[in-house]
């Protein structure tokens, strides 16, 4: 295996302990068992554990824009919202997506290195909903907000509890959200 893919292989493993442990609970040496290589090989590929989680941030928000891509090529205005939020909808049934995405948010509260990884993710994220739909920042804030409840909705298991707000909360049938998050969460 060459060192991109040793690097790829890396990524993967670093996203599913960062998913299951958020950054301060990661351990770079269970990244590298579940890589299957040593401790120091993950700091000669990545430098440090920031750099490494700074690579798994970028790496689900350059996911989340391609996919955002592809889903509305060829549309614009609401049209290509609404395909890019299906898109996304299917996207985040991976919950190894939108749990490195949180956790890069609650890691960016108190260092600045992650904030401003998280802030560039947005930023695109922002930039290609606005340029593929035409729309102007009112529609495109509208439509990112509630992405945001919807990731609410999946990382708190909304969808499963049966009460009155939990159901007025949830804006679309049981079926349509993904619920993996909770798998993951109690692992």
């Amino acid at each position: 295996m060459n060192a991109d893919e040793r690097r790829e292989e890396v990524l993967r493993a670093a996203a599913a302990v960062f998913a299951e442990g958020g950054y301060q609970g990661a351990s770079t040496e269970e990244i590298a068992r579940r890589a299957g290589i040593s401790q120091p090989y993950v700091f000669r590929l990545f430098g440090s554990k920031r750099d490494l989680f700074l690579a798994v941030v970028q790496a689900c928000f350059d996911r989340t824009a391609r996919t955002f891509e592809r889903a509305a090529k060829g549309l614009s205005g609401l049209e290509a919202l609404s395909a890019m939020g299906l898109a996304y909808h299917d996207l985040v049934r991976d919950p190894e997506l939108l749990l490195v995405e949180m956790h890069a948010f609650m890691a960016a509260v108190h260092d600045p290195v992650v904030r401003q990884a998280a802030q560039r993710g947005m930023r695109r994220i922002w930039a290609t909903a606005s340029a593929v739909s035409g729309l102007g920042p009112d529609e495109v804030r509208s439509w990112l907000a509630t992405g945001m409840l919807l990731n609410v909705i999946a990382a708190l298991g909304l969808e499963q509890l049966d009460e009155p707000w939990a159901r007025e909360v949830v804006l679309v049938g049981p079926e349509c959200l993904p619920s993996p998050v909770a798998e993951v969460a109690s692992r």
